[in-house]
């Protein structure tokens, strides 16, 4: 069977958004859609058989909405559920494990009685082994289209752009084959960034000449960007490409280009044990400041 598309629900608008978004990206993908609710869980309360009950009550109506949200714009998808007693975290991770990509609201309910907070969802995209897509509240369909003539939101225009940062010294295909798909199913353009600064004169691999700097280093840069697309590009010909390198940091470079954006893919290392899970610095920055679905894919 193949891997669903996973989508954590706690009925917050964010998670209700995220839905909406999860099952359209399950028919662009052909994939089965599998909504995960965890109920707030705490060891003490673990034997408490009446309130496991309203837990249970409670997640089961979670679902249910979700459910129909989803019968609403996609009444023919073929949907699972499932009521997780655990943290959420751990719920959610652990599903991921077996799914196509993860879906989460990149922030829900405050306090005790919504799990898809902030932390939560940075959590997740430093831990889930798949890729996880972080979606605002309020996000429609139609935002992923481009504007009509006349401005306003259209589903009857081409998408928006994919946008992926590349860092060309670690360049990796989990990310870029992502972009390149994700750019394939919408139809979209995709938009590959780079930025660099003079100070970072490391080759882009071992025993590869470094980049220069200023100028030189810009079309330096510029090569080693069309190089590392080059096969992408043989093997997505339907997919047109845009390729930037531009110079300063890259987070400011990717929050800007993401604006107007349709999706934003960004790399996660995956560190060992000793490191422990976490996002760098540039990914972290985006996934607090994107105006639009954001997809973190973890690679090696």
């Amino acid at each position: 069977m193949s891997r669903p598309i996973v989508v954590g629900v706690d009925g917050s608008p964010e998670s209700l958004a995220a839905v909406e978004w999860a099952a359209r990206e399950a028919l662009r993908r052909d994939r089965p859609l599998r909504l995960v609710h965890a109920s707030e869980w705490t060891p003490e309360r673990e034997s408490c058989g009446a309130a496991r009950m309203v837990r249970h009550h409670v997640g089961r109506g979670v679902l249910h909405r979700a459910a129909d949200r989803v019968a609403r714009i996609c009444p023919d998808m073929w949907v699972t559920d499932e009521h997780v007693e655990a943290p959420a975290l751990t719920a959610l991770s652990d599903a991921a494990g077996r799914a196509e990509l993860l879906v989460v609201g990149a922030r829900g309910l405050s306090g005790r009685t919504g799990f898809l907070v902030g932390s939560v969802a940075q959590a997740l995209t430093a831990r889930a082994v798949r890729p996880v897509v972080l979606i605002e509240a309020g996000e429609r369909a139609e935002d992923a289209h481009l504007p009509d003539g006349d401005g306003n939101p259209s589903l009857r225009t081409p998408y928006r752009d994919v946008v992926v940062g590349i860092d060309v010294r670690t360049a990796c295909d989990e990310v870029i084959g992502f972009a390149f798909e994700a750019a394939r199913l919408r139809g979209a353009r995709l938009h590959a960034l780079h930025a660099w600064s003079d100070a970072d004169g490391m080759a882009p691999g071992p025993g590869e000449p470094a980049a220069g700097t200023g100028p030189a280093g810009e079309e330096d840069r510029r090569g080693f960007l069309g190089a590392v697309l080059q096969n992408w590009r043989d093997k997505y010909p339907g997919v047109d490409v845009v390729e930037t390198v531009a110079a300063g940091g890259a987070a400011p470079h990717l929050v800007r280009a993401g604006t107007g954006a349709g999706l934003l893919v960004v790399g996660r290392r995956v560190h060992d044990s000793r490191v422990g899970p976490h996002t760098g610095p540039v990914t972290r920055t985006v996934i607090h400041h994107a105006r639009c679905p954001v997809a973190v894919v973890p690679h090696r």
